[in-house]
């Protein structure tokens, strides 16, 4: 009997044992859901908030960017402006994401997109007129700005979601505390009642121990997640950051490889030339040691002279075409414009690349910087060539069209000289071909290009008061058209040859004083200048130059390279003694931008590397009649 009832209250003992336990597991267990619950909304909260803040301090830096860049000009700060902006519309719609569960957020997004849209417009027309070097219409459109609707609206909608998220976050973390205060409380009942019961007593401590083992385990898993995360961070830092110096070494790589092509081709062609003048010196030697007839040996000369003549060509259209100047507009033709930028746009664009010309201009000409002019026209030669993945034919057409009023637009009616790039390539979409002007918007790879050029070649049509056109669509190939207002004066002529006579007035025989550091060409200046009646003397160091000038006996003329290693022309003339401070001074240089380096001159006359004999005569002959100080006069050396 006593068995029996041991036996029923062990059972019952366990029966209760078991229940308590049971409802003790299912209160821990609800505990810890709630618990988890509220940590998931107070994570989503504080995304929601991180993201809000990091879209204000996106959209502070995109516009700081943009006030530097329109003080500044800088392309560079520019780009940082378009590219902050960018990031702040990416961060808006992953704000929209992470809130489409709450209307009230959802409303507040819209807004802000709203709000979002009509700020990037009023920054993109200041970031234009910058582009368009309207820098005072630029700073007064980017101070309106800065106190826009558009701003307040953004300022209203963030300030709104962090205030929304923050209220949410405090209604949650409230009702999650009070389900745990309820549920501890029963937990507690629960324990009460299982202390009668040494059973449920040890079996709930053993359950206790095993939470906390488990509990024990869950952390120490999620510290090494944790590790395992830290590592894995690590890692992709590193990757990006080698990720970043190989696309470094890959434009280096692409911006040698296009140097390597142009001066390849620039060298052949120079090779060509120097093959001519080398050979027909080489016949003319030969001739003379034979006794060939006078007419041969001329004949060589020439042919020596005339590829010397392209050599000399080539170089000044090289520097004149990578040189920086203010505008300078000239009467342009196009048979003349394409037949100069031939040559130059076959080396840049390479084999690859079939160019075509087609002049329909009926001699029409127009007023335009030539340079701005031959650098816009390469700029969108070489984009129609990245279009054709650098394979393909290129065609540059000209045509006399005159515009009615359904055909203007924003031009006057009338004449225009119609220059069009035409390529073979894919072709645009609407929507990016509708984004094709705007300053930095680019559709090639980081690292690939500005988004400068087509909008610097609008801004040099529109500064002519042209315009530019395009016709594009996918498969069908891209034609880029600058119209430019016809000109009523006829093209330039060419220069003017040489005149062999000495300027009257000027001495026909001085003792001149050389100085050059090339040997070769000192050797040949004296040999020029004796050969002219006129007694030189050489100076290979300018440094020597005060010691050699005292010991001749007159000097009536300087002769002078402007860069030297040791010391440049203008500083050897300054270093001279104060007896020779009136000699008159010519100085000779190959390179073209010496002015733009800032070496002063001090308004001396210059002649150009190469020069024929008949210029340095002509040279010679003005230099030692100049009044100084005055102007610089460049002297021609066709």
């Amino acid at each position: 009997m006593a068995s029996s009832w041991r036996t029923i209250t062990l059972v019952v003992v366990a029966t209760m044992a078991v229940l308590v336990m049971a409802a003790l597991v299912v209160t821990v267990g609800e505990v810890n859901r709630q618990r988890d619950r509220a940590l998931e909304a107070q994570r989503h909260s504080y995304d929601v908030m991180i993201l809000v803040r990091t879209l204000q301090g996106t959209i502070a830096r995109s516009e700081a960017a943009l006030g530097r860049y329109v003080i500044s000009t800088d392309q560079s700060l520019g780009q940082l402006y378009f590219e902050d902006w960018r990031r702040a519309g990416e961060t808006i719609e992953r704000l929209g994401k992470l809130t489409r569960d709450n209307p009230q957020q959802r409303e507040r997004i819209a807004t802000l997109r709203t709000a979002f849209r009509e700020r990037g417009a009023e920054l993109a027309l200041t970031a234009l007129s910058t582009n368009y070097r309207r820098n005072n219409q630029a700073l007064s459109r980017f101070y309106q700005a800065r106190e826009g609707a558009a701003l307040r609206a953004i300022n209203a909608a963030v300030d709104g979601l962090i205030a929304d998220e923050r209220q949410l976050l405090q209604d949650r973390t409230t009702d999650a505390m009070t389900a745990v205060t309820r549920t501890t409380l029963a937990a507690k009942i629960l324990a009460l009642a299982g202390v009668s019961l040494v059973l449920g007593v040890v079996l709930l401590g053993w359950l206790t121990m095993r939470a906390l083992s488990e509990r024990a385990m869950a952390r120490a898993e999620a510290e090494a997640e944790r590790q395992r995360a830290d590592e894995l961070a690590a890692a992709v830092t590193e990757a990006t950051d080698a990720l970043h110096a190989q696309e470094a070494q890959l434009r280096q790589s692409q911006k040698m490889d296009a140097i390597g092509k142009l001066t390849g081709g620039i060298a052949h062609d120079f090779n060509n030339m120097l093959a001519v003048v080398l050979g027909g010196l080489e016949l003319s030697r030969r001739g003379l040691d034979a006794g060939a007839q006078r007419s041969e040996v001329l004949r060589h000369i020439d042919s020596a002279h005339e590829g010397a003549t392209r050599a000399a060509a080539l170089t000044r259209r090289l520097l004149a075409f990578a040189r920086e100047t203010a505008v300078d507009p000239v009467t342009i033709d196009a048979a003349t414009l394409f037949a100069d930028m031939a040559d130059l746009l076959g080396r840049t664009l390479g084999d690859g690349v079939t160019m075509t010309f087609e002049d329909a201009s009926r001699g029409w000409t127009a007023a335009a910087d030539l340079v701005q002019l031959e650098n816009g026209l390469v700029n969108l030669a070489v984009n129609a060539r990245d279009a054709m993945d650098g394979r393909g034919t290129l065609t540059l057409r000209a045509e006399a069209i005159t515009l009615a009023a359904a055909d203007a637009g924003a031009l006057t009616c009338g004449d225009y000289l119609a220059i069009a790039v035409q390529d073979s390539g894919g072709g645009m979409t609407a929507d990016v071909l509708e984004r094709v002007f705007e300053p930095f918007f680019t559709t090639k790879p980081v690292g690939k290009g500005t988004g400068l050029g087509l909008s610097q070649v609008f801004s040099f049509a529109r500064q002519f008061d042209g315009d530019v056109r395009i016709r594009s669509a996918p498969g069908a190939g891209t034609v880029v058209t600058i119209l430019l207002p016809r000109a009523a004066a006829a093209p330039a002529a060419p220069p003017a040859p040489e005149v062999v006579a000495t300027p009257a007035g000027a001495p026909r025989a001085l003792s001149i004083l050389v100085v050059e550091d090339d040997a070769r060409v000192l050797a040949t200046t004296l040999g020029a200048l004796k050969e002219l009646g006129h007694h030189a003397i050489g100076c290979g160091d300018p440094l020597d130059a005060p010691t050699v000038i005292a010991a001749m006996e007159r000097c009536d003329l300087i002769v002078s390279d402007v860069l030297m290693p040791a010391r440049t022309g203008p500083e050897m003339v300054a270093a001279l003694p104060a007896a020779f401070a009136a000699v008159p001074v010519l100085f000779v240089t190959g390179y073209a931008g010496d002015m733009e380096a800032g070496i002063d001159l001090a308004g001396r006359p210059v002649l150009r590397k190469p020069f024929t004999l008949t210029a340095l005569e002509h040279a010679v002959a003005e230099a030692a009649g100049a009044e100084l100080p005055g102007a610089e006069r460049q002297l021609a050396a066709e």
